[in-house]
């Protein structure tokens, strides 16, 4: 196109119009490589706990303060590359991530006692917390309108299918070789850091809204005779999408700003209990087989795997529910189905049978699973692009809030309370997530992205 006739809202009509094809696919392929990595390395910790607790004699607050250190790295991360990614990119930015990541996972191999473990998961917390929101907004950038949901949800379930295997190589790798090679396989994302700016091209949606239309242009232009040459057909007309602006640079106070206010505040509570709910399951599982029943430590990880696969199921359940239920529904909904059999384990109390604790904490992995990927979607969908990544990026932010301050909680609670009211606290949190999205939550479901946030 000419250079007069090239504006943000006809970069965002061009990319709309593009069919599906396997140049989405391969986008999708490589930028979930890298989540799944960050999803490898966020959840190593847990699997290596058990060998640590007798190791170093760690006691339950330990534990704690040692899990949310990477989570505070996380919570930092996701403000700072967010802002990065708004300013010089997502590409780049989510480059200079995995570089971090893959650094300070061979670093945590060489540990040395509990707080030098800490102070390198934290450091590592930095690039993973900055990975999945930036991914999230550069895939959404290239999504449809229609059945958007599914199409970033499938890149999107790389997370979880990371959690159950790494889960299921900490099984072997744990006992046989040490706990220091989880941190070693970790970091192989190292590869995939020099490949992304040659495989990919930055997302023309962004191009635009800084004002290098230009580039944008060339960006859709390849894209359309890439797609073109292999469906073998003619590409339909420009989509029509609201009025656009450009060169708006993202402010801070944009996201508590009329419209925005409502859904920031919304977000920030449902990621927070999502992240306390699913994460406090999903960590500490290993180790409440271990300390509270006795288990040794390869039998408490074939358990923790067991909850790991319901990750995988509630992935795909959402990612092919959530274009017909729509998010408010299905989002609350999971909300309150998690919350069930957790209070069904309160209400049993701690029994000497392991059995009800791996059902009930299966059924209530299987839902927050849903929850865990489907806010992702939610997030990047509620701002416009010249703040998605710094929105998404603060939102997530409450997802490792969640996480760091869930941890030491869990264990403090278990200490002094014991197993039973883990789970009630955890039951709790679940109802108020499913409030706040039943009340306060906006439908995205089937909407243009520059429709819904103006």
């Amino acid at each position: 196109m000419s250079a007069s006739t090239v504006s943000v809202g006809t970069i965002v009509a061009r990319v709309e119009r593009l069919p599906i094809s396997g140049w989405h696919a391969f986008m999708r392929v490589v930028i979930g490589s890298a989540t799944f990595f960050d999803a490898f390395d966020s959840l190593a910790i847990a699997f290596v706990l058990p060998v640590l607790i007798g190791m170093w004699h760690l006691q339950p607050g330990q534990i704690g303060l040692l899990i949310s250190a990477g989570y505070v790295g996380q919570l930092i991360g996701a403000i700072f590359f967010g802002w990065l990614a708004e300013r010089y990119g997502r590409l780049r930015s989510l480059t200079w991530t995995i570089v971090v990541i893959s650094m300070l996972s061979v670093a945590c191999a060489f540990a040395w006692d509990i707080q030098s473990l800490a102070g390198l998961r934290f450091l590592q917390g930095l690039g993973l917390g900055g990975e999945v929101p930036i991914a999230l907004a550069y895939v959404n950038e290239f999504a449809r309108a229609q059945n958007r949901g599914r199409f970033v949800l499938l890149f999107q379930s790389i997370f979880p299918v990371g959690i159950v295997i790494v889960s299921l190589v900490a099984i072997y790798v744990v006992p046989h070789w040490g706990w220091q090679w989880m941190f070693i396989i970790g970091a192989v994302p190292a590869i995939l850091a020099a490949a992304l700016r040659r495989l990919l091209p930055e997302s023309p949606r962004w191009l635009a809204t800084v004002g290098r239309l230009q580039e944008a242009d060339r960006v859709v232009s390849d894209l359309e005779a890439r797609i073109s040459a292999d469906t073998g057909a003619a590409l339909p007309p420009p989509a029509v999408v609201p009025d656009v602006a450009g060169e708006r640079q993202a402010s801070w106070r944009d996201l508590f700003a009329g419209l925005y206010l409502r859904r920031t505040l919304m977000v920030w509570v449902a990621w927070f209990v999502a992240a306390f709910v699913g994460y406090g399951i999903t960590i500490w599982l290993p180790t409440i087989y271990r300390t509270v029943y006795k288990l040794p430590v390869q039998e408490a990880l074939q358990f923790s795997f067991i909850a790991n696969i319901a990750l995988v199921a509630g992935v795909l359940t959402m990612t092919y529910a959530v274009d017909h239920t729509g998010r408010r529904p299905g989002f609350s909904g999971a909300f309150a189905l998690s919350a069930i059999p957790l209070a069904l384990l309160w209400v049993i109390g701690p029994t000497s049978s392991v059995l009800p604790v791996v059902i009930l904490t299966t059924i209530a992995s299987y839902f927050a699973a849903m929850l865990q990927l489907g806010l992702v979607l939610y997030a990047s969908e509620l701002y416009p692009t010249r703040m998605r990544a710094l929105g998404s990026g603060l939102a997530s932010s409450w997802t490792r809030i969640g996480s760091m301050v869930g941890q030491p909680i869990v264990g403090l609670v278990l200490q002094g309370a014991g197993i039973s009211a883990v789970f009630l606290m955890f039951a709790i949190a679940s109802l108020v997530g499913a409030a706040a999205i039943a009340w306060f939550g906006v439908e995205t479901r089937g909407k243009i992205l520059e429709e819904l946030s103006p």
